[in-house]
């Protein structure tokens, strides 16, 4: 009796991975990776199985049906040393997903198969509803990457690493480089509409990425990867597994990464040095820690951002210049910037009793460098802030000089987020608190330049003085921000979990101050914001393979940027260039969705949704001497609405198809405020809103040859706000082609894969970095003629090739 019980649980539980693959397949680092030779898909013929009458749930949080009599297709995971598995739909592009609102993902089936340079941002470009444009087809830079998600800007896009938020804590920028190399990235989730009521962001008006580090492997072992390709690329990977250490079920791991290239256009040379580690304890039931760092250290030069008349008459040749030249302030060498970063951070997981879990993440990131530019100053005379300091102390006589503006900047993040969670029969209730302490110190300096156009530190160690004896600069501005949030969160289930409700509250409380040292500015400046973010969703399991969901979401974004709270003057005039905002509000935008999912050998993902922003805040790029620094526009209201699909089919005779689209109807609500006028822009298309985007995707993966290709196609989007300019529609396309061999000694699964991105694409046009009013002369509102601005645009990357060979011990 006991044998046919065990029996029917066995075949139970069998037939739950049959019919909904794991969420997330690819998280298979735990086991050793390729101890066994590659394995392809295999079918067997299985006799009729009984199923208890008591539900189960399946991996996917769907449960499994009544099982009758069937065939079983048994999909085995492929042994490989980089974590494919070829299990999940759409060759990686569409695990499961359970939760009551739109969520796409990305396992090591389609991670470890991009080239070894990308990062995340370009990774989640066939995703729904995902507009990236990347500056540098090798992803070696992504300090001029453009990237939106339902026309909302990776500025209003929550960023999270094993929990610890990891954008830019004030500018908001992405940059991905900073966290997981490829090779260690087990996962990247993608939620396009709202972010999760516990993570710790306050931008998230436009969803959130969650980029997740791979575990330690259980056992010793080592992976190595070495790249080279376009424009002079070399890299070189080298990881270690310890395994379990002795007996204290600590197992770890460590990375290091170098990688060097060519700018693919204009001049420079980029490089990149980045560690990653983990270290993991398991012990008793449930409970877990973990201890993460990432480090890195990119060094490299400004692309340059050109005009609209620039790019037709120059195309990708509108590049700063490749040799300095007497007057010349747009030499290449004087746009270099550095970006270095440490990311810690220390998730714990509590499993106090039967009923109560605990959750902790302690984190500090620190991020320190440089970004500059070329200017030209008179050398007659100068001022800092609206003094009149005198004639530059220079060495020489001439009437104007050519400097680097450096901009140099340090800013540390600490916080702590918590949660309590009590889970009954029906309900989990969850309460839970973030507490965050940011500072920034961001300093203008100048450095001159001599007859080559080269300077003696690019940290501005060596000032240019004025007569009166000061550094000539036009800020030196500390920041000092503190962010707590409190939240309480219910989730009920009935009808054996098939019906899912889930209501929440978030209180988000940031508070500023910011304090300009120049003379003549008002000294310190403070802000505060408090903002209540309700949450809804419900979800109802039609079958153990269909979902449908809903939800009413709330967000808000503080304003970025830390020019925004400065006054700060020109070093030529002592006028005023910029006033502090006092008033300027936070965006704050409400969200409804409905959406559709099924599971199965043909898995389909639908959803419709509705957002409406109020003090819609866009960051655009302003250049202050040659520096390029990120603004604060406050563009009223926005209305988008839209509708999104994602297709995915499971590996079936080794072929994985993938299909995404999104359409986008944005609107302005409101005129937009210049000067003492309105522009007439109510009612036009929002900025950086293409109509419609899609993706087409196709893997194939027998266990030893293996290949992806990508096609992705981006609509028309306008840089204007009166919509009179835009950037033409554009499509790119990559391939990635590779086979594993069998292990040869101690040489787990080697592999060589070929990487071709950007397949015919010379560059184009991928987004706006300068966002303005209107690039006409236009009549206001008021009778006044508002002059006409230039928009710049960031360039998408050419043509590039890498190959890598890769290899487990």
């Amino acid at each position: 009796m006991v044998r046919r019980h065990t029996c029917w649980v066995l075949a139970s539980g069998f037939l739950m991975v049959i019919h909904a693959p794991k969420a997330g397949a690819a998280a298979t680092s735990d086991r050793k990776e390729g101890n066994t030779s590659p394995r392809s898909t295999i079918t067997h013929s299985a006799k009729p199985a009984r199923v208890q009458p008591a539900p189960a749930q399946s991996p996917t949080g769907m449960m499994a049906q009544q099982a009758s009599p069937e065939i079983l297709h048994v999909h085995s995971t492929l042994q490989t040393a980089t974590g494919v598995t070829g299990t999940t739909p759409g060759g990686g592009l569409m695990p499961p997903q359970t939760a009551a609102k739109s969520l796409s993902g990305l396992t090591r089936d389609f991670i470890a198969k991009q080239s070894p340079t990308s990062n995340p941002t370009t990774m989640i470009a066939s995703l729904p509803g995902v507009v990236t444009g990347s500056g540098d087809p090798l992803g070696t830079s992504d300090q001029q990457v453009s990237l939106s998600v339902r026309g909302l800007t990776q500025f209003e896009l929550g960023y999270t690493y094993e929990g610890i938020p990891a954008a830019d804590p004030l500018n908001f920028f992405i940059f991905t480089g900073t966290t997981a190399d490829n090779e260690n990235i087990q996962n990247l989730g993608l939620a396009q509409g709202s972010a999760d009521i516990s993570a710790p962001l306050y931008n998230a008006v436009g969803g959130q990425l969650t980029e997740t580090l791979r575990n330690p492997s259980q056992h010793f072992g080592a992976l190595v990867n070495v790249a080279y390709g376009s424009y002079s690329l070399n890299r070189e990977f080298v990881r270690l597994d310890s395994g379990e250490i002795g007996h204290t079920g600590i197992r770890s791991f460590v990375s290091f990464s170098y990688e060097g290239a060519d700018n693919w256009r204009g001049s420079g040379y980029g490089t990149r040095y980045h560690v990653d580690a983990k270290a993991v304890k398991e012990w008793g039931k449930d409970n877990r820690a973990s201890f993460v760092l990432s480090y890195n250290s990119p060094t490299g030069y400004y692309l340059k951002t050109p005009s609209m008349s620039q790019w037709n008459q120059l195309g990708t040749k509108a590049n700063y210049d490749s040799q300095f030249g007497k007057g010349d302030a747009s030499y290449y060498r004087l746009y270099g910037n550095q970006r270095n970063s440490l990311i810690l951070g220390a998730p714990v997981h509590f499993h106090l009793t039967h009923s109560l879990s605990a959750d902790v993440t302690p984190y500090y990131t620190y991020f320190w460098g440089y970004g500059n530019g070329g200017t030209t100053l008179p050398t007659g005379y100068s001022y800092v802030g609206n003094q009149n300091t005198g004639a530059l102390d220079v060495n020489t006589s001439a009437s104007s000089i050519i400097a680097e503006s450096v901009d140099t900047f340090y800013e540390r993040h600490g916080g702590l987020n918590t949660a309590l969670h009590w889970k009954t029969k029906h309900n989990t209730l969850s309460i839970g608190d973030w507490y965050s302490y940011y500072t920034q110190q961001e300093h203008s300096l100048f450095e001159q330049t001599d007859a080559n156009g080269h300077v003696a530190s690019m940290t501005g160690r060596n000032p240019i003085y004025t007569q009166a004896g000061l550094a000539l600069s036009r800020y030196d501005i500390n920041f000092l921000q503190q962010t707590n949030s409190i939240y309480i969160d219910d989730v009920f289930t009935a009808f054996n979990r098939r019906l899912t409700i889930e209501a929440g509250f978030k209180e988000a409380m940031v508070s500023r101050t910011s304090t300009q040292s120049v003379p003549g500015a008002h000294y310190m400046t403070t802000a505060n914001y408090a903002e209540p973010l309700p949450q809804f969703s419900a979800s109802f399991k039609i079958t153990p393979h269909d979902q449908i969901y809903v939800n009413g979401t709330t967000a808000f974004r503080a304003p970025s940027s830390i020019l925004t709270m400065a006054d700060y003057f020109s070093t030529t005039t002592g006028t005023l260039a910029h006033s502090r905002a006092t008033n300027l509000s936070p965006e704050y935008s409400i969200g409804e969705e409905i959406g559709f999912r099924h599971y199965g050998l043909v898995s389909i993902s639908a959803a419709l949704f509705n957002y409406n922003l109020t003090n819609r805040q866009l960051s655009s790029t302003v250049y202050l001497n040659g520096v390029a620094t990120t603004a604060s526009i406050n563009a009223g209201g926005q209305t988008s609405r839209g509708a999104e699909l994602e297709i995915g089919l499971r590996p079936w005779h080794h072929f994985s198809p993938y299909l995404s689209g999104q359409y986008l109807h944005a609107t302005i609500d409101n005129n937009l405020a210049v000067g003492s006028d309105y522009l007439p822009t109510r009612g036009k298309m929002a900025v950086n809103t293409p109509t419609f985007s899609g993706a087409l995707g196709l893997a194939y993966d027998n266990g030893s040859l293996f290949g992806n290709f990508n096609l992705n196609y981006v609509g028309a989007q306008y840089s204007t706000f009166m919509n009179d300019e835009k950037i033409p529609g554009y499509m790119t396309a990559n391939v990635s082609m590779g086979y594993r061999f069998r292990n040869v000694g101690f040489v787990k699964h080697p592999q060589v894969q070929l990487n071709l991105i950007n397949l015919g694409n010379s560059g184009y046009l991928s987004g706006a970095s300068s966002l303005v009013g209107n690039a006409k002369a236009t009549r206001g509102l008021r009778g006044t003629t508002i002059a006409a601005q230039t928009p710049l645009y960031y360039v998408g990357g050419g043509f590039a090739g890498v190959v890598s060979v890769t290899a487990g011990f």
